[in-house]
């Protein structure tokens, strides 16, 4: 069955705006994951950032070296289909498509949190709260829905301003109120249970999730082969870096001392229900001076602004994911129309927005329990769409071998397995296992998570098959395609002419050697 011609996506976006697509994403993930983490892990918050750490380090290189090869709209789902057939793509696909939406209502809800430190009364009405959330999401859609070049111009200008706040907020936080002494109490102290512990690594990952942005702009990205490498390593390398400091900052600050005359540790203070979803503006608001008193009214804007390009990038993500779905009919056609002005798939962007307000309606059911929820599901939509991308890595390095690659994970170990010889990353296997670890404490862990990230991919796989039976194409099996055209025509289109010749060589060298008596 063959889609209708459609209108293709412009490439618009450029080195920054790539790396500022990331950043949106990703950056924004320790103002809302901070507060989060540390009411649950306490005194290993940081270890429970540093396991998640890691992992985030080998799903960033394994996402680059994909991307740089496939600079396909789809990003992970594309990942995964090419390497595992229809069905296993269609599931990556709604796994991720579930937390591109929670990533728009998540974050929407946070940017009004951090709105809420300069106006305490939206806290004690939450209605109103409420409203201003939707509003948000309401906003965003319209912004998408104008271009990607426009909202790309929103992400770069507030992503430079917070790679300098949140450096200027370290340094001034580190100099002035952290004691080593006090990390080390803090961790000797406050040590968290086992299933705490555990439920405090598979929430660090929402601290981590979001650099396949940057894939999903690859078909929108000025020669991506060449620019993606440069901002992915970049972007891990940042984010890491603010993620590790944060957590060991907040373990090592002096205690609180409250109105009432009592006094907490500061942890307890920025993950407690009243402030977990403001944490970084709590946490720099306390910096003693000048500074904390301007940082008191900066951050929160900030961070209220950063967090709200991260939604927009949740926007972004889904309607690239269901586009790139549509064209290789693991979704209806529908999804991959874009509208003739703005070239921007207009009526996905709407759907997957109204998908969040749905989910914001059901957080706003649970009252105090609101972000438990939603982060409950978005750590299992980022877990198992991980690992099923480093699956589809490792697969690919086999099967289609010959594709260039101008960017490989590290630590490589030649082998040849049922007759195809390739090259397997050691750091993709401890990716691998760390992502199904987290996957497992998620389903271990959470309840929420355990029974409606489940749900969710039987409702997508119940919806999948009807739609597959009833355009006479198989459910379990893949439809047939002319992959190395695909590339071939992926390769023409992103301009990377170098490695189109490098890649039919390749194909023709296989070809000839397959014909060989």
């Amino acid at each position: 069955m063959k889609a209708a011609p459609v209108a293709e996506l412009r490439r618009a976006v450029t080195t920054w705006g790539s790396y500022s697509w990331g950043y949106a994403d990703v950056g924004a993930d320790i103002y809302v994951a901070l507060g989060v983490v540390v009411g649950i892990a306490a005194g290993a918050a940081n270890v429970a950032f540093a396991f998640a750490g890691i992992v985030y380090v080998c799903i960033g290189l394994a996402y680059t070296e994909l991307a740089a090869a496939y600079p396909v709209a789809g990003g992970g789902q594309f990942f995964v289909m090419r390497a595992l057939g229809d069905f296993i793509g269609f599931v990556a696909g709604w796994a991720v498509l579930l937390d591109f939406t929670i990533d728009i209502a998540l974050f929407a809800w946070f940017t009004i949190g951090y709105i809420s430190f300069l106006f305490p009364w939206l806290v004690t009405h939450q209605l109103t709260y409420f409203i201003c959330v939707l509003a948000t999401t309401a906003f965003l859609t319209v912004l998408n829905g104008v271009g990607v070049k426009q909202s790309s111009r929103l992400n770069e200008l507030v992503s430079v301003l917070d790679v300098v706040t949140e450096t200027i907020i370290l340094v001034s936080a580190f100099l002035l109120v952290w004691n080593p002494q006090v990390l080390l109490h803090t961790m000797q102290t406050h040590w968290p249970t086992t299933e705490n512990l555990l439920k405090g690594v598979s929430l660090a990952i929402i601290s981590f999730v979001g650099l396949e942005s940057i894939s999903h702009a690859a078909e929108e990205t000025r020669r991506p082969t060449t620019v993606i490498p440069r901002t992915s390593v970049a972007l891990i390398l940042t984010i890491l870096i603010f993620a590790l400091s944060y957590s060991n900052l907040v373990l090592g600050m002096s205690p609180i001392h409250l109105s009432n005359g009592t006094t907490v540790p500061m942890f307890q203070y920025v993950g407690s229900t009243d402030n977990n979803d403001k944490a970084i503006a709590v946490l720099a608001s306390q910096i003693p001076g000048v500074l904390g008193v301007l940082f008191a009214f900066y951050v929160p804007m900030v961070g209220a602004l950063l967090v709200l390009i991260s939604s927009n990038s949740g926007v972004f993500g889904a309607s690239r994911i269901a586009y790139s779905m549509a064209k290789f009919n693991v979704l209806p056609s529908w999804f991959q129309r874009t509208n003739a002005k703005t070239r921007t798939p207009l009526g996905t962007i709407i759907c997957f927005s109204g998908i969040s307000v749905i989910e914001l309606v059901a957080a706003y059911l649970q009252g105090t329990q609101a972000i438990g929820f939603l982060t409950d599901l978005y750590a299992f939509g980022a877990a198992l769409s991980y690992t099923l991308v480093f699956a589809a890595l490792m697969t690919l390095r086999f099967t289609d071998s010959v594709a260039p690659r101008r960017f490989k994970m590290p630590w490589n170990i030649p082998l040849t397995v049922a007759g195809r010889k390739g090259d397997l990353s050691l750091l993709s296997v401890v990716g691998m296992i760390g992502i199904v670890a987290i996957l497992v404490f998620t389903l271990l862990t959470h309840p929420i998570g355990r029974i409606a990230g489940p749900t969710w991919v039987i409702l997508g796989i119940v919806f999948y098959a009807i739609y597959r039976r009833k355009h006479g194409m198989p459910i379990l099996r893949s439809l047939k395609r002319d992959w190395v055209k695909l590339h071939e025509h992926t390769l023409t289109g992103a301009g990377e002419i170098e490695m189109l010749d490098e890649y039919r060589a390749g194909v023709a060298a296989e070809r000839a050697a397959a014909n060989k008596p």
